[in-house]
């Protein structure tokens, strides 16, 4: 990808502290608030990607939230053939080995578990942007 190319993530999280540690740690990484979009749960996530013109280059996907889980939102998506081409980064508290296989075997591009402290999810968020917005080929959007 270009140099100059914005990194545009959708966030589903459902924790209002996580998102004020999410968004934290993307501004520790030069990501800035208006680059983000959070919801609230995967009805959300599901409705926003309704609108091409909101397809983040990125979804950060938890997967315990309410009304519609993380799981289901993400087969969703991957059975989709407008929205299949998103990368879904799933980031979430489960460390479960069922949650990882089935995370993989729905579509899901990579899976992290939310860290203990805060140095760890800048580094996570530095991980994610460096890969998705300077070494991967992803669709353009």
């Amino acid at each position: 990808m270009k140099a100059n190319t914005q990194l545009k993530f959708i966030i589903a999280e459902d924790d209002d502290d996580d998102k004020l540690l999410i968004q934290d740690a993307l501004e520790e990484n030069g990501i800035t608030y208006a680059d983000t979009m959070y919801v609230d749960d995967g009805l959300q996530l599901l409705e926003k990607l309704e609108h091409p013109d909101l397809y983040p280059t990125v979804i950060l996907l938890d997967l315990n939230m309410p009304k519609k889980d993380g799981r289901e939102t993400l087969r969703e998506i991957k059975n989709n053939e407008l929205l299949k081409h998103i990368p879904v980064v799933v980031f979430t508290t489960s460390n479960s080995l069922e949650d990882i296989k089935l995370s993989y075997q729905y579509g899901g591009n990579t899976y992290f578990t939310k860290p203990p402290h805060f140095s760890e999810l800048v580094e996570i968020m530095g991980l994610i942007k460096k890969y998705w917005l300077e070494k991967a080929a992803i669709a353009s959007l």
